[in-house]
């Protein structure tokens, strides 16, 4: 797993000395970020001059943020700059924390600054019916065991994202309501904190569908795609929408709620108090039921979902056929508005993904009204249900990327 770059040709203009620095500095960390090169290549990929990239070089292996080792080949041309050596990302140099606290458990990964998992740990178990109080206090003990990890392997945790099935404010870094939890107005972030350790690094909160995006956006490996829906399926299903590498939140930071559109008016009611949600025709719960299996409790019930479908069940296979038909209307809708040509199917819909294609893609391709002449991508994604926790980790890096002097001088 690698981390994608930054797109430093969306940053502003720097306005001073310092600011150009800062600005430059972060330019040649993206060009490292994408594959190791010697100085003069990052100068080549830069435009930047060769005395600058230098220069910065040598202040970002003094900070511990790369390295630098003998070449593999012969790449770099004779008499050129300094042959032989090239630059990396140190993978020491920095660590993100993700977690994820969702319905059916609890979920840890540190992630260094190359995009290595370090350290995964998980809580399984439906967190449903206990107070946010006792999971946060769970949570917070996956964190602490985060931070001995890091330390033990010698990482500099650098930041902790916290992924979060539900609206989050942003500015008040409050859960505002999981209709799946039962949590309304939960400084999630806060209460951790008073329940952890101590020592903590700088935490962000943010949607679960979100960060997933994120995940995909930056570890995906989906080269050459920066606009897509990822639509994250679990007990609840939400989506993350990337348009030109970036994530579009709504204006108040609360889009991107997919499994609270009504697609069937006089459907089954909702945790939220409405009717007919998508979640509850196309949601974890629902699938199970159909499918036979029992669907609270169960930290095995995708394996034993896929089982059932491996073995050509028909009330699995059909249970899961109804659901992606349902899907696709939500997804048709998401095309319509953003005129989106590829869409990625995350959390528990990537295993499902064999069985819930031919569905989904004729429930869009009969509802988006441009489907004739731009056919919609379909695939799963890659990071499946570790897409929320690793990109909840990797935005805790993303201020180092962007701006490397700036995270050294802090």
């Amino acid at each position: 797993m690698s981390i994608a770059p930054t797109g430093s040709s969306r940053r502003g203009r720097p306005t001073d000395q310092a600011e150009v620095r800062r600005h430059n500095a972060a330019i040649v960390l993206e060009a490292l970020a994408a594959r190791p090169r010697s100085r003069a290549q990052v100068a080549a990929a830069t435009g930047l001059t060769r005395a600058t990239v230098g220069s910065i070089v040598e202040e970002l292996i003094a900070g511990g943020l790369v390295t630098e080792a003998p070449q593999q080949d012969d790449r770099e041309p004779r008499g050129v700059g300094r042959p032989g050596t090239d630059i990396s990302l140190d993978a020491s140099g920095g660590a993100g924390i993700g977690l994820e606290i969702n319905v059916d458990g609890l979920s840890v990964v540190v992630v260094d600054l190359v995009g290595d998992v370090r350290h995964r740990a998980m809580r399984p178990g439906d967190q449903r019916g206990r107070r946010s109080s006792e999971v946060l206090r769970s949570a917070a003990r996956l964190v602490d065991e985060a931070l001995a990890e890091s330390a033990r392997q010698g990482l500099r945790v650098r930041g902790l994202g916290v992924a979060v099935p539900g609206l989050v404010d942003l500015e008040a870094e409050v859960l505002r309501v999981a209709p799946n939890l039962g949590w309304q107005d939960v400084p999630v972030l806060e209460r951790m904190a008073k329940a952890g350790k101590g020592g903590w690094p700088a935490a962000t909160l943010d949607n679960e569908a979100n960060l997933a995006a994120l995940g995909e956006l930056w570890s995906g490996g989906h080269s050459g795609t920066d606009s897509f829906v990822l639509v994250n399926g679990d007990v609840g299903v939400g989506a993350g929408v990337v348009i030109d590498g970036r994530l579009h939140r709504g204006s108040r930071g609360f889009g991107g709620e997919l499994g609270h559109l009504t697609v069937a008016p006089d459907g089954p009611e909702c945790r939220c108090g409405a009717r007919g949600c998508l979640e509850q025709v196309a949601g974890l719960d629902w699938i199970l039921r159909s499918a036979g299996l029992e669907p609270r409790g169960r930290s095995d019930a995708v394996p034993a979902l896929v089982a059932a479908l491996d073995a050509d069940d028909p009330r699995a296979v059909s249970a899961v056929a109804d659901a992606g038909t349902s899907l696709g209307v939500g997804i048709a809708a998401l095309v319509n508005l953003f005129d989106i040509d590829t869409v990625l199917l995350g959390g528990i819909y990537a295993p499902l993904y064999p069985w819930l294609e031919s569905s989904v893609q004729a429930s869009v391709d009969r509802r988006v009204l441009s489907a004739r002449w731009a056919p919609i991508t379909m695939r799963p994604a890659r990071l499946g249900r570790d897409a929320a926790v690793v990109g909840a980790a990797q935005s805790a890096l993303r201020d180092v990327l962007a701006d490397p002097l700036g995270a050294l001088a802090g």
